[in-house]
């Protein structure tokens, strides 16, 4: 089972990533249509390219909705690693159900909508092997009365026998559970309908107009809005504890200097519970106009084209699951924990060049196999290693994949490692009194759990 959801969690990840992008199409469509421009013929590509991936995609959802549905007709076994099993798989299965609801609502809903589009995804189109009313399809499926049922068990059964999986912990399982329960789709049904009618509501169509989800408002975020969030990794239980101190980020913001290594933690969001370890991501400070200019590289071609977005404040490289973007320090310090790495060793020619090889790396595709030996695809960590490609990284393998993660890149501060903890916060609070020595305590028993 732990392997299973191992493979999931990747089928999972690539999902939320296509889930982005049909958010992001869709709003420059929009912006398209407001203008009164015509669709392109790239755009028409995209259109049946991204059909055509989607409905795989579906499929592949389904069949793990229904893979361990036969589990909630039953029982769980007396024998508690059975049972423990048999939780996990159900967990599983309505997890997919969910992310099929999600998706409805934030990549197909926002089309069905659309008059001009839902004539034209529902055409056929032999050159992409797609039948003919297959959107409406998808959409009778959403408002399934049926498959709210079937939901509507799991849930319940789920919530009967939730607690079996405690006595023989099933590796993954908690990622199972932040996706029930971080589910858009559950929580607008949560704060529209009773409890006990939770799973029947999941439907929505039933008493919400698809149009009217996209009104509804939550600390002014929309429900659309609310899916990207999910998308990307930000659906969260509350704000980081660095979120939006002033003191913070200006002393942040002083220490940081280019070529810097950052590694975070956010124990609030899915994507933590998805990432083995204490840090749950990393990314790559490439520094401002003036240091870049220092640097001698703030007219070279690879930073030609991001220096307005740098002359905004946008300095730090990350690898989301919508893919490797730039965004501002205050963006990436919605966080509870922070550590600033630094190669003190590098020359100015070395630092240019990693920051330049990260630059690069912008606007490549999420890496949903966390597979370190290639270069077309990036995830988190997978940037730091491309970048600082002359360092030796502790490396682990999953599904056969060499692969890193944030605690690698940290566990490189440690000891006689390379590089220095120039900044440290834990739980909303600088540490000052040997940073590097309480690297090794947040490190240590990460590393035994995963054992």
């Amino acid at each position: 089972m732990a392997h299973e959801i191992e493979r999931y969690q990747a089928v999972v990840e690539e999902a939320l990533g296509m889930r982005a992008e049909a958010i992001r199409f869709h709003r420059s469509l929009q912006a398209k249509a407001s203008n009164k421009e015509p669709l392109s013929g790239a755009d028409l590509r995209i259109l049946r390219e991204g059909t055509s991936a989607l409905l795989a995609q579906r499929e592949t959802l389904l069949n793990m909705a229904e893979l361990h549905e036969c589990w909630t007709t039953q029982a769980p076994s007396k024998d508690p690693q059975e049972a423990a099993i048999q939780v996990a798989g159900v967990a599983m299965s309505l997890s997919a159900a969910l992310i099929l609801y999600d998706n409805y609502l934030s990549a197909i809903a926002p089309y069905q909508n659309d008059h001009a589009l839902r004539q034209l995804l529902n055409r056929s189109d032999k050159g992409f092997n797609l039948p003919a009313g297959k959107l409406n399809e998808v959409a009778q499926s959403f408002s399934s009365v049926d498959n709210r049922t079937r939901v509507r068990r799991a849930l319940d059964w789920l919530n009967k026998h939730h607690q079996e999986a405690a006595a023989e912990p099933i590796p993954g399982y908690r990622y199972l559970q932040a996706l029930v329960e971080q589910s858009p789709s559950l929580s607008m049904v949560r704060e529209t309908m009773p409890l006990k009618d939770i799973a029947g509501g999941i439907g929505l169509v039933g008493g919400f107009a698809v149009d009217a989800l996209f009104s509804l408002k939550d600390e002014s975020t929309n429900f659309s809005s609310l899916l990207f969030g999910n998308t990307v990794g930000l659906v969260e239980t509350r704000r980081g504890k660095l979120y939006r101190q002033a003191s913070v980020a200006e002393r942040v913001g002083k220490v940081l200097k280019a070529g810097d290594i950052l590694v975070e933690k956010t124990p609030f969001r899915l994507t933590d519970t998805l990432i083995p370890g204490h840090w749950g991501h990393a990314a790559i400070w490439v520094g401002n106009e003036a240091e870049l200019k220092a640097l001698k590289i703030w007219d070279h071609p690879v930073v030609v084209p991001h220096q307005a977005a740098i002359r905004k404040g946008h300095g730090v490289v990350e690898a989301l699951r919508s893919g490797v973007e730039i965004n501002t320090l205050a963006h990436f310090l919605n966080i509870d924990d922070l550590g600033v790495l630094r190669h003190d060793s590098v020359s100015d020619e070395q630092r240019a060049a990693i920051i330049l090889l990260t630059l690069r790396q912008i606007g490549k595709s999420y890496d949903f196999n966390f597979d370190a030996q290639t270069t077309n695809r990036v995830f988190c960590s997978k940037l730091v290693y491309l970048a600082y490609g002359d360092l030796q990284w502790p490396t682990s393998r999953i599904m056969g994949r060499v692969t890193v993660s944030p605690d690698n890149i940290a566990e490189r501060a440690l000891g006689n490692g390379p590089l220095n903890v120039a900044l440290l916060y834990h739980n909303g609070q600088e540490i000052t009194d040997k940073p590097r020595e309480f690297m090794q305590k947040l490190l240590k028993p990460a590393a035994l759990a995963s054992r």
